[in-house]
C-alpha cells in the first residue's frame, strides 16, 4: 500500500481502541482539574507526557503532597513496560532515521503497540508500514488530548465522575489487547503468572508489583519456550 493508504488504515484500525480510551481521558481531565491543576497544566501533561496511567498516578501523588522524587520514580516504574514494547518493534523500525523513530517512540502506547505489531506481523513487503504506525499513534494522541479537554471543561459539572465506573472501558480494552496475542501455551502461562504475581504484590510501593509481574511473566514464558522447542523438534 502507499504511505497514505497505510496512514489511514492505521487510523481506522485504531478506532476500537479510541472508544476504550475515551472515558479514561475524560476522567483524567476531570480529576486533574479537581486536584488543582489549571487548564494549561492539565492539557500540557496530556500533550507532553501522553501516558494515561502515569498521568493518573501523578495527579494522585500531587494531590497527596508527594515529592517530585517519589512521583518520578513511581511513573518511571509504571512506564517501564514501554521498553518491552520498543524492544519488540525495534527490528521493524531500526532502518528509519531518527526524525521518524523519536516521534514514533513518543506515540507508542499500549493500544498503538497492540495494533501496530499486528501490522508488522503481516507478511507483505510494504515499505510504508511506519506510516501505519504514524496513523495509529496520531489517532490515539488526538483522542487523548481531546478527551482530556472534555473532562476538564465538563467534568466539574458532573459530580463524582470517577465513581461512575467508566474506567471499566479501559479494562475491557486491555483485555481485548492481550487475549488475541495469546497464541500458544508459553504465552498463556506467562499472562496467567503475571496476573497472579500482580495481584499478590499489588500493595508494593511505587507500583513495583507491576515490574515483578512483568519479570515473572517473562521468565515463565522464556523457560516454557525453551522446554517446548526441543519437544517440537523431536516430534518433527
Amino acid at each position: 500500500m502507499s504511505r497514505y493508504q497505510e496512514f489511514f488504515q492505521g487510523l481506522r484500525d485504531m478506532l476500537p481502541m479510541l472508544l476504550g480510551a475515551m472515558p479514561f481521558g475524560i476522567i483524567y481531565g476531570s480529576l486533574a482539574g479537581a486536584a488543582g491543576l489549571d487548564a494549561w497544566q492539565t492539557i500540557g501533561m496530556s500533550v507532553l507526557v501522553f501516558a494515561g496511567s502515569a498521568q493518573f498516578i501523578a495527579v494522585s501523588l500531587l494531590t497527596g503532597g508527594a515529592t517530585l522524587a517519589v512521583l518520578w520514580l513511581t511513573t518511571l516504574v509504571v512506564n517501564l513496560r514501554h521498553a518491552l514494547y520498543s524492544a519488540t518493534l525495534q527490528p521493524f523500525v531500526r532502518h528509519l532515521p531518527k526524525r521518524w523513530r523519536i516521534p514514533l517512540a513518543f506515540w507508542l502506547t499500549d493500544e498503538a503497540f497492540a495494533v501496530v505489531q499486528q501490522r508488522y506481523a503481516q507478511r507483505d513487503d510494504s515499505p510504508n508500514k511506519h506510516w501505519y504506525f504514524l496513523g495509529a499513534g496520531l489517532a490515539m494522541y488526538g483522542n487523548w488530548i481531546g478527551c482530556t479537554l472534555i473532562g476538564l471543561l465538563f467534568g466539574q459539572a458532573v459530580p463524582n465522575l470517577a465513581a461512575w465506573g467508566l474506567d471499566f472501558a479501559m479494562i475491557a480494552t486491555f483485555v481485548g489487547i492481550v487475549v488475541p496475542m495469546l497464541r500458544n501455551r508459553p504465552q498463556v502461562a506467562a499472562a496467567l503468572v503475571a496476573a497472579v504475581v500482580a495481584l499478590i504484590f499489588h500493595d508494593l510501593p511505587y507500583k513495583l508489583g507491576l515490574m515483578a509481574a512483568a519479570f515473572a511473566g517473562i521468565v515463565i514464558g522464556v523457560l516454557l519456550e525453551r522446554v517446548q522447542a526441543p519437544l517440537q523438534e523431536e516430534l518433527c
